[in-house]
C-alpha cells in the first residue's frame, strides 16, 4: 500500500527564531521591509502580515524585528527531515517548506496512519515548529492537503475528491496564469483538470499537465531522499542568552529527535552522548559546558535520554548564559534486535534495569550508585569491595572471587568495626549475644595486614542477628578477656 504524509510548515519563517516551546514574545519576520510572519503577541499587538517595518514600530515599539533568514530556515527543514527518519527511511524535501514522506511501510510498525501522525506531531512539537499534515496515495496529493489546510484521505477515489475541491492557485505552474484561469472561471483544482488538455498545455505549458497528473496518480514521480550522514554532529543557535535549564532541555531535546532519527536511519545505537553548552564568543569567551551522558545499554530512543538529560540539567549551575547548543554522539554500535522471548522476564528486562540505575546515578552521583565486585581475599575488608554501577563487571568474574562455601555473610558490612562491651563473659550490643554458629577462622594478610580472628553468627533478645567477630592477638594470654567486634548485619 503507497501512503504518504505531506508536511507543510508554514510558520517556518518565524520559528527559526521563536520555536514553539519557548515563551511567546512580541515578534515579526520582515521580507523586503514587509511583515511576513508574526507572533501572537504581535498580533494581538496589532501587527499583521504585509505591514511596512515603520507601521509595526509605530503599533509596537518594543516589538523585536528579525530579516527572513533562508538559511536558517534550510537548515531548520533539514533538521526536521532527519528526525522524521525515524518514521521511514524515504523522506524528500519539497518546495515551500514541505516535506514528504513515503509511509506505506511504516503502517504496521507504528500501529496504523493515525498513530503514526500522532507520533509525527509529537515530534515536532519537540523540535519546537508547527507542522499541517496531508496523508494521500501520492505525493503530490499529500503536498496538495498539506498546503491546502491538512487532511488525510486514504483511497484514491477520497483524495481526488479533496483535491479537486482545493483552490487553483495552489498548483505552482498554474500561478502565472490565475488572472486567465480566473477569467474563464477555473477557481479550483478540479476546474484545472476538466478542461482540455491540448488547449490547457499551449497556454499554461507542459509543467501543470505534469503536476496534475502526479497528483492524481496518473504519472510517477522521482525524489531526491534524504541521506543521514556516517556521523552525527547537530548544531542550535539559541534565540537568546539563556539562563534557564528549562529551556536548555527543550532545545536539547530538539536536537535528540534529529539523533534519533539518524540512529535509525544508520540502524544505530548510541552508548555515549555530549552535549556541548556554548557561551559567550569573543573577549569574555568561555570554553563550553560538557555535559556527558553514558549509558550502561545502548539505546536508540529518545525517552530514556531526555530523563537523564533532564536529571543532569537540574544539577547543574551555569556559569555564564548559553547561546547555543551542539550534540554529539561519539560511541555507537549496531542496533540489538528486540528480543524474541516467547516469555518476558518477571519485574522487566535487564535493559530496564539498567535505565533505572542510569537515572539513579544521574539524580544521586555515579559515587552513590555502586554495585558488588568481590575480590578474591579472605579478609572481609578487602573482600567486600563495591564500584561504580556504570563499571562494566562480568558475572563470572564476580563468581571466581567469591570465596569458598561457609557460614553466611552478610551483604553490607560496617565502615569500621565497633569495638563491643563484655558483660558476664558475652558480647553485649543493646542485648547480651547469643553465639547461634560454630567459629570460622580467618587467618590471612601475612604479606600486608595480618589477621586472626574467629567469626560467628550472634543473636540479640530482640532476635535481630548480627557478624561478630573475637580477635586472636599472636603472644596474648590466654585468660585475658577477648576483645569482640561488630562487623556486619544480617538483614
Amino acid at each position: 500500500m503507497r501512503l504518504w504524509i505531506g508536511l507543510h510548515l508554514p510558520r517556518l519563517p518565524l520559528e527559526v527564531f521563536c520555536p514553539s516551546w519557548s515563551a511567546d514574545a512580541l515578534t515579526a519576520v520582515l521580507d523586503h521591509d514587509a511583515v511576513l510572519a508574526v507572533s501572537g503577541d504581535a498580533r494581538r499587538a496589532g501587527i499583521v502580515p504585509g505591514m511596512r517595518r515603520g507601521g509595526a514600530l509605530m503599533m509596537a515599539p518594543e516589538a523585536q524585528l528579525h530579516e527572513r533568514a533562508p538559511e536558517r530556515e534550510s537548515e531548520a527543514l533539514h533538521a526536521v527531515a532527519m528526525a522524521m527518519l525515524q518514521f521511514t527511511p524515504q523522506v524528500a524535501e519539497a518546495e515551500e517548506a514541505t516535506l514528504l514522506m513515503d509511509v506505506g511501510a511504516s503502517l504496521r510498525l507504528f500501529g496504523g496512519i493515525r498513530r503514526l501522525c500522532a507520533l509525527v506531531r509529537a515530534s515536532l512539537r519537540k523540535l519546537g515548529f508547527t507542522a499541517v499534515l496531508g496523508v494521500a496515495p501520492t505525493a503530490r496529493g499529500a503536498w496538495l492537503l498539506a498546503r491546502g489546510g491538512g487532511g488525510r484521505a486514504i483511497r484514491l477515489e477520497k483524495m481526488t475528491a479533496r483535491l479537486h475541491r482545493l483552490p487553483a492557485s495552489l498548483l505552482p505552474p498554474a500561478r502565472p496564469y490565475m488572472t486567465w484561469l480566473e477569467g474563464i472561471g477555473c477557481l479550483s483544482v478540479g476546474d484545472v483538470a476538466r478542461l482540455p488538455r491540448p488547449g490547457l498545455q499551449r497556454r499554461c505549458g507542459r509543467a501543470l499537465l505534469d503536476v496534475l497528473d502526479a497528483a492524481l496518480g496518473h504519472a510517477a514521480e522521482m525524489f531526491h531522499w534524504i541521506e543521514a550522514p556516517t556521523t552525527f554532529h547537530a548544531k542550535l543557535e539559541l534565540f537568546g542568552r539563556i539562563e534557564n535549564t528549562d529551556l536548555l532541555l527543550a532545545g536539547a531535546c530538539r536536537l535528540l529527535q534529529q539523533m534519533t532519527g539518524w540512529l535509525n536511519a544508520r540502524q544505530l545505537a548510541v552508548e555515549r552522548i555530549t552535549l556541548l553548552l556554548e557561551h559567550e564568543r569573543g573577549k569574555v569567551a568561555r570554553p563550553p559546558t560538557p555535559v556527558e551522558i553514558v549509558l550502561a545499554e545502548a539505546v536508540w530512543r529518545d525517552d530514556h535520554l531526555v530523563r537523564l538529560l533532564k536529571e543532569r540539567l537540574a544539577k547543574l549551575e551555569l556559569e555564564a548564559p548559553v547561546i547555543g547548543l551542539v550534540l554529539e554522539a561519539p560511541h555507537v554500535k549496531p542496533m540489538a534486535p528486540l528480543s524474541d522471548s516467547l516469555f518476558p522476564e518477571p519485574g522487566g528486562s535487564s535493559e530496564d534495569r539498567q535505565r533505572l540505575f542510569e537515572v539513579l546515578v544521574a539524580r544521586l552521583g555515579a559515587d552513590n550508585v555502586l554495585q558488588a565486585a568481590p575480590k578474591a581475599d579472605y579478609r572481609p575488608e578487602h573482600a567486600n569491595a563495591w564500584v561504580p554501577v556504570q563499571q562494566k563487571i562480568r558475572p563470572q568474574d564476580v563468581a571466581a572471587c567469591l570465596p569458598p562455601g561457609g557460614l553466611p555473610r552478610p551483604t553490607w558490612l560496617l565502615p569500621k568495626p565497633i569495638a563491643l562491651l563484655v558483660r558476664d563473659h558475652r558480647p553485649f550490643y543493646c542485648s547480651p549475644l547469643r553465639m547461634v554458629s560454630a567459629a570460622e577462622r580467618i587467618e590471612a594478610g601475612w604479606w600486608s595486614d595480618t589477621q586472626t580472628r574467629d567469626y560467628f553468627i550472634a543473636q540479640g533478645e530482640d532476635n535481630a542477628h548480627y557478624w561478630v567477630y573475637r580477635e586472636r592477638l599472636p603472644g596474648a594470654d590466654e585468660e585475658a578477656e577477648p576483645r569482640w567486634y561488630l562487623h556486619g548485619l544480617f538483614g
